[in-house]
């Protein structure tokens, strides 16, 4: 009996491992592998995401799927150097990643209930500030006096306030003297009319006075504000409506406030509270559970993960190292010189304005036997350090249609220069490049990038050589096809 209940027990297990199989099968037909990079298996789906966020209707370097093979392949490839490499253990790393998933992810805690248990916590708080009295709507008209104002601008006011009030009393429109009248302009244009209100939010001399009015149609006597002079009409009271009516309206303000993050950071706070465990852990968890469930998410929050790590990486070992590189850049320059001549000539020099002839010869003495690039901070600390302003300055490297007076005065154009106010004497300073940039400082810019480019091929293809990679052509072949 031992040995039939053993035999049951094995062709179980049999049966549910195999079954296990089966699922994984399944999984892996419907999301085969489109290529292998350095040993990690990449699915067809996170190909996909990739190309059709990067490929979409408005990019203007689209790409077809095999064209976009080569950089993706690229891109898992820095990915996987930057890992080698250890950025993913650096603390600025994790916490800026960390920054990002989250809000990625506490959105995506809240749930439709989350959400109705917000509105109705802020509507029953709404009730209860609001109180027995209601919400009372008002009209003003209001004659303005400065706290600080004269006996005489008070007693003209009171005077003016006086004589609309007797105005109403004997039964002129209150709208129609609000609209010619009140200095609320707001208000006015309305003929007086301010929104539904509760206590709390007028100034005390108008609330007291406006919820003293019983019957919609009543005015008030003058009332004295820290604004000035004001009459008051009562135009309805009412009690707050019922969550239904504001239910659309709630849920909006929820979402315009961003108050669908402190909602899940409650519910982060409350499993940390609970569980014993850190913020990080709990965060950790959530993104593991929703990119189980949401290939979306999942893909998101890599795609942030593999682009920190690629942005360190690049600009360590090309962007940066590329700017910073100046005798790199130099060289770089000198091998590639006639990538960077001109089709005409440029002006290297500057433009400058005076106000006195004797400071032209000194502007020119100042920057004459220094480096182009130290002219600015040169000329700065010698003639506009102080609060007086003695020379205007463009300083650059210009060609034809760049600068008025360079084009009077160096290109022998004709053409009209606008002389500035107070610095009525014009001059240039510099010399004329007819073949090209003198060194790679005129064309940094240029250089820069076609330096960053290089070092990229060479990184790229040492990479390459690095790691392993394979793509699988028939899976490829049905990628956005199935």
């Amino acid at each position: 009996m031992s040995n039939q209940k053993s035999r049951w027990m094995r062709i179980i297990s049999l049966s549910f491992i195999i079954c296990q199989f089966s699922v994984s099968l399944v999984a892996a037909q419907e999301d085969p592998v489109v290529m292998v990079v350095n040993g990690i298996p990449v699915p067809r789906s996170e190909f996909e995401y990739s190309y059709n966020k990067n490929n979409t209707e408005g990019v203007i370097d689209k790409k077809t799927v095999e064209e976009y093979v080569d950089l993706f392949i690229n891109y898992k490839l820095k990915v996987c150097a930057a890992l080698d490499a250890k950025y993913d253990t650096l603390s600025s790393f994790k916490a800026e990643f960390a920054q990002y998933r989250d809000q990625q992810l506490l959105p995506a805690m809240v749930t439709d209930d989350d959400m109705e248990a917000e509105a109705h916590r802020i509507y029953d708080e709404t009730v209860q500030r609001i109180g027995p009295d209601g919400l009372i709507q008002t009209a003003h008209i209001l004659l303005r006096v400065q706290q600080q104002g004269t006996p005489e601008e008070l007693a003209a006011a009171k005077v003016r306030i006086d004589s609309i009030y007797n105005a109403l009393k004997q039964g002129a429109d209150f709208s129609e003297l609000a609209k010619r009248l009140s200095q609320d302009p707001g208000s006015a244009r309305q003929g007086g009319l301010l929104p539904f209100a509760q206590r709390g939010q007028f100034v005390k001399e108008f609330e007291d006075a406006a919820f003293a009015l019983k019957d919609s149609g009543e005015v008030s006597p003058i009332v004295q504000s820290p604004f000035g002079f004001h009459i008051i009409q009562l135009r309805g009271r009412k009690m707050l409506e019922p969550f239904e009516f504001h239910h659309k309206s709630i849920l909006q303000f929820i979402e315009q406030r961003g108050l669908r993050d402190r909602i899940a950071t409650q519910k982060v706070d409350s499993i940390v509270k609970a569980g014993n465990k850190t913020k990080e852990e709990v965060m950790e968890q959530v993104a593991t559970d929703m990119s189980a469930k949401d290939n979306e998410m999942k893909y998101l929050i890599q795609e942030y993960h593999d682009g920190l790590l690629l942005y360190e990486i690049s600009n360590q070992l090309v962007w940066d190292k590329a700017a910073k590189d100046e005798a790199g850049l130099a060289q770089y320059f000198k091998k590639n010189k006639k990538k960077y001549a001109w089709d005409k000539p440029r002006y290297k020099g500057m433009a400058f304005h005076v106000k006195e002839q004797a400071d032209v010869k000194a502007v020119k003495d100042c920057v004459k036997k220094l480096p182009f690039d130290q002219w600015a901070e040169k000329l700065r600390t010698t003639f506009n350090a102080d609060s007086v302003i003695r020379i205007r300055v463009e300083k650059g490297i210009f060609k034809e249609g760049d600068n008025a007076l360079v084009d009077s005065l160096v290109f022998k154009k004709d053409t009209t220069v606008n002389h500035l106010k107070d610095y009525p004497i014009d001059d240039v300073f510099g010399k004329l490049l007819k073949k090209g940039p003198e060194d790679y400082t005129d064309v940094r810019g240029l250089v820069v990038a076609d330096y960053q480019e290089m070092l990229e091929q060479q990184w790229v293809a040492e990479l390459r050589r690095k790691y392993t990679f394979k793509v699988d052509e028939e899976v490829l072949q049905t990628v956005n096809k199935h």
